[in-house]
């Protein structure tokens, strides 16, 4: 089974008071996620950003950018589609 993606959109510029201006982690966070083999710890992750960047506001590129990436993964998730958190 394909992993879940990171969340990294791949832009890591931390100047949003230690938040990328990409994906809207932190350093420290992107470290916890690297750290999760589980899909569902995973997917509760990608969750919680999602949430994240709700209260953070500016991160409506992010989505499409993720999803993408998921494509070609071959990977759905909810949460990117009207799931939970969005």
């Amino acid at each position: 089974m394909t992993k879940v993606p990171s969340p990294c959109i791949d832009v890591c510029k931390f100047k949003r008071e230690g938040h990328c201006i990409g994906c809207s982690m932190t350093k420290a966070q992107k470290s916890v996620f690297k750290g999760l083999k589980k899909n569902a710890a995973r997917e509760a992750y990608i969750e919680l950003l999602v949430a994240q960047q709700s209260v953070m506001g500016r991160y409506s590129h992010w989505e499409k950018a993720y999803e993408t990436r998921c494509r070609k993964k071959k990977i759905s998730l909810s949460v990117l589609s009207g799931g939970k958190a969005a």
